[in-house]
């Protein structure tokens, strides 16, 4: 692990006696960048210090992966997370702190059992998909048919695929920024409803995940109101490969599943919100947000526990500053992101009026790998101004980026709305190893990279709540 501490320290002194210069890469295109040395960019540096040298954020984490635990949404434990999000939000000061109802899908995991039982008698690991009905009380037996993607599902017969099993067995490749669970978890989301069409009775799909553990990936899938809803789980990557093997041996392969998961209607979840009030433009808003909520197989710590205790960390560094900055601080936990972004959605209706008062968002929604990169998505006119802005960042090993940014799962619909986003882009080398399974835990998070997470986001923050730039001449996407 990279020494930040060190790093940063003799970043900050070269800083404020000299200035200095930092080459990187904008599509591709090596560009000298000028390091902002302003008097702003100078106390963004001693807080990204401050954030290098605390324990906030991964005690935090802990707390809510110990006290708490999973909280899947729509569950007592979904309740309990906001009443710990409110007390220790509390504690730690902010100027406002509140929470927003929010209308929630909720669900019961149940039972998942699966096994071959023709013509190879062995168990196999599997998870319910987040939404799935549960199978018949006596369970399903029918062979299998396998498909390397949903592509290859979608283009098969009816004929070939009515009254079977479908197992989709599309590997998702490793990346950096994880680009390959985009191209993969179409088979998870689309997989249930593509399957009936054709007549299928199931679909156990390949874990949406890169590693090789014995463990599930769940996640959540849909239903088509004019598609007949069949039970929808994922198999872990090595079970996925053991039908393989059997099926090069065999090409009628018979599978007995059982599930016991169950929609439960509708339950009440809440954003919950704190705020640093700004002293001269307190109407217009940063937000940094992260969701409260997780699957219920893991204790949430990477998703989304990390992020939670980040973006809180962040602004806490910013309320303990003897003069706040210009503008408000808003830090946003949102309920339901693994269930829909429902929280995100919510909070987009319930604040439709001020979104013209929002300058930027940002979420940290990608585990708690170090950020290497800031993205943004502004008025290209202001895109070299507000990279300027946020130069000193590199100081801890962040690179300025590209002007594409989605922002994070939660605020990916305010673009379109006219709001302006940011990615702090994390390495998610390792993400998909532990993304929505029971491996999802606390012992897989680096102090030292979480706090420079949150050097990273207070550096962010405060920078934009002191920018001069504008940063959207545009007129919102339809």
């Amino acid at each position: 692990m990279k020494n930040y501490k060190s790093a940063s320290l003799i970043a900050l002194f070269t800083l404020v006696l000299f200035g200095c210069q930092q080459t990187t890469k904008i599509n591709n295109d090596p560009i000298k960048a000028t390091i902002n040395t302003s008097e702003d960019a100078k106390i963004s540096q001693q807080l990204a210090q401050q954030a290098l040298q605390s324990n906030l954020a991964y005690d935090l984490v802990e707390s809510l992966t110990v006290e708490v635990g999973p909280r899947l949404a729509g569950t007592d434990k979904d309740l309990q997370a906001v009443d710990w999000a409110i007390h220790n939000l509390k504690s730690l000061g902010f100027d406002k702190v509140y929470k927003e109802s929010v209308q929630v899908p909720a669900w019961s995991r149940g039972k998942a059992v699966a096994s071959i039982v023709s013509p190879f008698e062995q168990p196999l690991v599997i998870t319910a998909l987040g939404g799935s009905v549960s199978t018949p009380e006596k369970g399903i037996q029918a062979p299998i048919i396998r498909f390397d993607t949903l592509s290859d599902l979608i283009a098969a017969s009816n004929k070939d695929v009515e009254g079977k099993i479908v197992f989709i067995d599309h590997q998702t490749e490793k990346h950096k920024d994880g680009r390959g669970y985009g191209i993969t978890v179409g088979a998870r989301s689309k997989g249930a409803v593509e399957a009936a069409k054709k007549g299928a009775m199931a679909i156990v799909i390949r874990s949406i995940g890169t590693d090789h553990d014995r463990m599930a990936h769940t996640g959540m899938m849909r239903y088509q109101e004019d598609v007949p809803k069949i039970p929808a789980a994922a198999m872990s990557i090595p079970d996925a490969e053991l039908i393989n093997g059997m099926l090069k041996r065999d090409p009628n392969i018979i599978m007995s599943l059982n599930m016991s998961s169950k929609n439960l209607g509708v339950a009440t979840s809440y954003n919950v919100i704190a705020e640093v009030t700004g002293h001269s433009k307190p109407e217009e808003i940063v937000l940094i947000g992260a969701h409260l909520d997780s699957w219920d197989e893991g204790t949430g710590a990477i998703d989304d526990g990390a992020g939670v205790a980040i973006v809180t960390a962040a602004a806490k560094l910013i309320q303990n500053l003897p003069k706040k900055p210009a503008r408000t601080i808003r830090v946003v936990l949102y309920a339901a992101e693994e269930v829909g972004l429902v929280g995100g959605k919510a909070y987009a209706a319930e604040h439709s009026e001020e979104l013209s008062k929002h300058y930027i968002a940002a979420e940290s929604d990608f585990g708690a790998g170090p950020v290497y990169q800031i993205d943004f998505n502004v008025a290209p006119t202001s895109f070299s101004q507000i990279q300027h802005q946020v130069s000193a960042i590199t100081q801890i090993g962040v690179a300025l980026g590209t002007n594409t940014a989605s922002g994070g799962p939660d605020v990916s619909m305010l673009p379109k709305l006219g709001v302006p986003v940011a990615s702090l882009k994390q390495d998610g080398t390792d993400y998909f190893d532990y993304h929505h399974t029971p491996n999802d835990t606390l012992d897989k998070i680096d102090p030292k990279a979480l706090a420079q997470n949150v050097a990273a986001y207070v550096h962010f923050a405060y920078m934009m709540a002191q920018s001069e730039v504008e940063l959207r001449p545009l007129q919102p996407k339809n």
